[in-house]
């Protein structure tokens, strides 16, 4: 499964030379990724009702070009792998109206209970775990 994930860029989100400031893309892809987690018919708030926590344990990004100010970004959201242990997630920004690419990305999670101790997610938590493992696009 591909989850969209649409946003413009705000004047805040910018550096003085009027570019996306680096750090943005985290907290974009951490929008990303909650939207992926509701298009499977989830919530994180759910989740951790549940005991699940997903603290990011890997970030990398790649940069390509710059977006700016008022730019309609759309953010494409896969997991590429899941485990008993962790997840990882795949980020691919464009800018929306020339579908230039701008970025890319992944990020790793843990799955841990509240008390950050890991878990067997995929024992524990069935459900979920054949959900998010079902919607893995095999390439």
């Amino acid at each position: 499964m591909i989850s969209i994930t649409e946003l413009t860029v705000r004047y805040a989100e910018t550096d003085q030379m009027g570019i996306v400031y680096h750090t943005n893309y985290g907290i974009w892809y951490e929008i990303a990724r909650t939207n992926f987690i509701k298009d499977l018919g989830y919530s994180y708030s759910e989740m951790e009702k549940r005991g699940i926590f997903l603290p990011v344990t890997d970030l990398k990004l790649h940069y390509i070009s710059p977006a700016r100010y008022d730019d309609n970004i759309k953010i494409e959201t896969t997991v590429s792998s899941i485990s008993s242990a962790k997840i990882e997630f795949s980020y691919t920004s464009y800018v929306k109206e020339n579908k230039k690419p701008i970025n890319t990305g992944i990020s790793i999670h843990a799955f841990v209970d509240n008390k950050m101790r890991l878990i067997n997610f995929k024992k524990n938590f069935p459900d979920i775990y054949t959900t998010i493992k079902n919607s893995i696009i095999i390439k």
